[in-house]
């Protein structure tokens, strides 16, 4: 319903009271609500009823509805039966409502009435006819007003009309009423219906609601030509002139005038369906749109399979498909009561298709098949297919249309389409229509099924291309959050990072290179991994930004990044950081909770070349936690960046249980304020620390007794440190290097150094700077095995040159405890 013309309703408490309307030509009208039984007799008469009808509740309870309603007269064949007489419709739609007082109308129907009215002449009524299914006596519900009270505003344009029934109609079960309505509307889905009974019983009162520019509506089941049209027919046809003779030219128009009529009707269903469908590239909402589209106007029951590729959003083999290929039921519309196809044919179920079978060849052969009655035969053969579910009563007798969902030549799946045995049967005008539908279908998810796709790929390449970061690395927990800037803009240039150095220290990296799409994310993908080689390098920050802007010169000058470089040292306490022209860093101190924007050489930009950058040393205690984020979490179109920052500040100092709830409140305080397009990358690190008592160092001379005193002075340091499980496999490893150490030292001593952290790590430094490597060792040499048994017993090692000469370390695994 229109809640926009919500303020033109009339006050609660007073259902009945007259219309109000507004300068944009909107408003409501009462109704009158009738309930009429399975007999025929009326159970239910409102006082919208009494003032529109002049009748008394006391007189109409109890009488035949077709005494006293109009909706007799327009929809009876035979008008002669009308207490209204011969004029009374000239507007009716829907099937017969005479012989359906007692039996049951299949389908709403709408129309208009003109009743005699004391001392005034004639009155225009608008009439609504739903039939209601359930355990109750109800049979009828109708709502009638008064037309004339509408108008046009003399413009000739008719308002687009809507009825509405709620709690306030003085009927004792509307309650239960409303409650059953997504039950007993059999033409109407069961998701709408209840949308639009919870819509209407939230206002509270019966409504008209109606609009300017638009026409009257009819009723659903599109198609049923109008009575007084069918009875001038009868008429005509009773003074055709007899075979042989030739058919009046005015005949011969009337049949094209129908059939021109006829086309136009289900051009302009057509044109609906595709305004309905494709508001959105996301597949599972254009799949629910298709299926919606076609119930009930077109179809009773709507199954909609599609191939298990197309659902997956993956690439397939565009062949004809065969026996095995695999079918997703993926949307299942119908007007049944609820629940009744949910458990035999439930949504999500994956199955093939027997060659025999109308659906193979529907989608075999690219063309719509058309059952006009499923047979007892037919019915068995299909059930089939469905082990241990019998669906046979839920299709036999019904008429069926299967119609292929294609595109660009290729099926993607199918529609089957069932029509309840009381409706129409499908015709080939029908098959027309259905193909030009699935078409026009088939179309719109073959879009979407291509943008979930390359949202798929996009979604990889950006999690190939963003690292996996451990929660713990040494001595610092590490928490990250990634967030894309548009959907349609999955993948961009900014990325953060992790990096393991030698002496127990990590390297933390956050860029953003400008712009976006796969040009930026390969641009980011390059970079991220020239940092990654050098920072395994060992090299100063500065100089790590020089080399990379110097990389990214001999790329090409197209993009310029933004880079924030800092390596850790948990032994030390300290942080060295260079910036190039990224925003500054945010360090959150633990002893008293406050934040500061580190004041760094800011620099310039990756890529513009010819800049220098400087380093900065900050001292940090354990507990104090660092903030590097890019700009697309600070800044906003139109505001100073400076408000973003201190923002950040401020939430990055809020206590939270955790690093995820610290990255969290983060993202919350800075996503709320609108306005963000841009990517965001976030890194947060609390900086734990290594404390003295575990960390060991020794400086041995460069003699061959040294390898002795090596492995005698790490058995006693394990032992203390209750690692005795270790001491084998240290002591084996630490007599390889020390050894290898002493034999290319030139006159300072060997620095051996144990550290205790997340593993057990040992480092040997020497003052040689020629880089040892593994070799494969012959039988016969004398040496080349040391790193080779370093490598099979370490759980990791590797070397780096240092500012005296090299150093060569390895980790082994905790015991756990």
């Amino acid at each position: 319903m229109d809640r926009g013309t919500e303020r033109n309703a009339p006050p609660h408490g007073h259902p009945g009271e007259g219309t109000e309307t507004g300068q944009d030509g909107a408003g409501r009208i009462p109704l009158a609500v009738v309930v009429v039984d399975r007999d025929g007799l009326v159970s239910h008469w409102s006082a919208g009823a009494r003032r529109l009808f002049a009748l008394p509740k006391e007189e109409a309870l109890g009488r035949p509805a077709a005494d006293l309603l109009p909706v007799t007269g327009a929809l009876s064949e035979d008008d002669e039966d009308s207490p209204y007489g011969d004029g009374a419709a000239y507007d009716g739609l829907g099937p017969g409502l005479g012989a359906s007082l007692g039996g049951g109308l299949a389908y709403p129907a709408a129309g208009r009435a003109r009743l005699a009215a004391s001392g005034t002449g004639r009155v225009d009524v608008l009439w609504w006819a739903y039939p209601l299914v359930g355990p109750g006596r109800e049979r009828l519900l109708v709502l009638a007003a008064d037309a004339e009270r509408l108008g046009t505003g003399g413009a000739g344009v008719f308002e687009r009309i809507a009825p509405g029934f709620a709690l306030h109609t003085d009927f004792p079960g509307s309650a239960d009423l409303a409650r059953r309505l997504p039950e007993i509307l059999p033409s109407m889905s069961v998701g709408d219906s209840a949308r639009i009974a919870s819509q209407v019983l939230e206002l509270g009162y019966p409504i008209l609601e109606f609009s300017q520019n638009d026409r009257v509506p009819v009723t659903p089941d599109w198609g049923v030509p109008r009575r007084v049209e069918r009875r001038e027919r009868r008429e005509r046809a009773a003074r055709a002139p007899a075979a042989g003779e030739p058919v009046p030219e005015e005949l011969r128009d009337e049949s094209e005038d129908l059939e021109y009529a006829a086309v136009r009707e289900r051009l302009e269903f057509l044109n609906e369906v595709s305004s309905r469908i494709g508001t959105s590239l996301d597949l599972s909402r254009t799949i629910v749109e298709v299926s919606r589209a076609v119930v009930p106007r077109f179809t009773d029951v709507a199954g909609t399979y599609l191939r298990e590729q197309v659902v997956a959003g993956e690439g397939f083999d565009e062949g004809v498909p065969d026996t095995t290929t695999l079918w997703h039921r993926v949307a299942l519309e119908h007007t049944d009561e609820p629940g009744r196809w949910d458990d035999v044919v439930p949504v999500g179920e994956a199955m093939p298709f027997p060659a025999h079978t109308p659906f193979f060849q529907c989608m075999t052969t690219g063309e719509p098949v058309l059952v006009p009655h499923i047979s007892e035969e037919m019915g068995h053969a299909i059930a089939s297919q469905f082990d241990k579910r019998d669906i046979r009563p839920l299709i036999t007798g019904r008429s069926m249309l299967v119609v292929p969902l294609k595109a660009r030549q290729v099926v993607l799946g199918f529609m089957i389409l069932l029509r309840h045995p009381e409706r129409r049967l499908f015709d080939d005008m029908d098959r027309v229509t259905g193909a030009e539908l699935a078409a026009r279908a088939g179309l719109v998810l073959d879009n979407a099924r291509m943008y979930t796709y390359q949202e798929n790929v996009a979604e990889t390449l950006q999690d190939s291309m963003l690292p996996h970061i451990p929660p713990r690395m040494a001595g610092c927990d590490i928490a990250t959050r990634y967030l894309p800037g548009t959907l349609l803009g999955r993948i961009g240039g900014d990325w953060f990072d992790a990096v393991k150095l030698p002496g127990a220290r990590t390297a933390f990296v956050v860029g953003d290179v400008m712009g976006h799409g796969l040009n930026s994310a390969a641009m980011m993908g390059q970079l991220r991994t020239a940092v990654q080689t050098m920072a395994a390098l060992d090299l100063p920050p500065a100089q790590l930004l020089r080399n990379l802007d110097d990389l990214a010169q001999r790329l090409g000058d197209t993009y310029l990044a933004t880079c924030l470089y800092a390596v850790y040292d948990p032994i030390a306490g300290e942080l060295r950081l260079a910036n190039a022209g990224h925003i500054p860093p945010v360090l959150v101190r633990a002893a008293d909770g406050r934040s500061e924007l580190l004041d760094l050489p800011t620099g310039a930009p990756i890529g513009v070349g010819g800049v220098p950058f400087a380093a900065l040393r900050v001292r940090v205690e354990p507990g104090d936690r660092l903030v590097m984020c890019t700009d697309g979490l600070v800044e906003v179109r139109g505001e100073d960046i400076g408000v973003g920052l201190a923002t950040l500040c401020e939430s990055a100092a809020h206590p939270a249980a955790s690093m995820d709830d610290a990255c969290d409140t983060i993202i919350r305080a800075l996503n709320v304020r609108g306005g963000r397009n841009d990517d965001v990358a976030l890194l947060m690190a609390r900086l734990g620390g290594i404390g003295p008592a575990d960390v060991a160092e020794w400086r041995l001379t460069a003699e061959p007794p040294a390898s002795g005193r090596a492995r005698a002075v790490v058995r006693e340091q394990l032992h203390a440190w209750g690692l005795r499980e270790l001491v084998d496999s240290a002591e084996l490893l630490v007599s390889e290097l020390v050894t290898n150490a002493v034999l290319h030292s030139n006159a300072r001593p060997v620095a051996l150094r144990l550290v205790r952290g997340d593993t057990l790590l040992c480092e040997v430094e020497d003052d040689d700077h020629e880089l040892p490597a593994l070799t494969d060792a012959r039988p016969m040499d004398e040496a080349g095995r040391g790193l080779r048994v370093v490598s099979a017993l370490a759980r990791a090692w590797g070397t780096s040159r240092t500012t005296a000469g090299k150093s060569v370390w390895f980790e082994l695994t905790l015991p756990r405890r």
